[in-house]
């Protein structure tokens, strides 16, 4: 595993409940700015892996990119759960809801991920 994908995994799973960032954010906080698509890939490869909250991770315009309308709802749901609140267009509100992970985080090791699936908030695979 690179250490941007292992950044990558402790920044989402840092993101506390009621919280959310976006792909671009993540990449940043992880030391690569333009790689939002890299983050997009992790998430959808290694979401049940790593038990990510991956419904926590939304484009910058606030918005869910997810396109089937079966995912894009859970996830909407999900948010809505931890009270997170959207306006009449679907957007969130990013200057209140939007997670800052501040300095990078440490990395862990890869031994200290616990790779055990669980069917926890599971994104719904197309």
């Amino acid at each position: 595993m690179t250490p941007f994908t292992q950044r990558v995994i402790t920044i989402i799973q840092s993101i506390p409940e009621g919280a959310v960032m976006t792909y671009g954010g993540i990449a940043r906080a992880a030391g690569s700015p333009r790689a939002a698509r890299q983050v997009v890939r992790i998430l959808h490869s290694m979401s049940r892996k790593y038990k990510l909250p991956w419904h926590r991770v939304i484009n910058s315009k606030g918005m869910i990119s997810l396109t089937e309308d079966e995912s894009g709802s859970l996830q909407q749901l999900y948010l809505l759960g931890e009270g997170i609140i959207f306006d009449e267009r679907g957007v969130v509100d990013l200057e209140r809801y939007q997670y800052d992970p501040g300095p990078v985080l440490e990395l862990e090791t890869e031994q200290d991920f616990n790779p055990e699936p669980e069917d926890h908030l599971l994104p719904p695979f197309e």
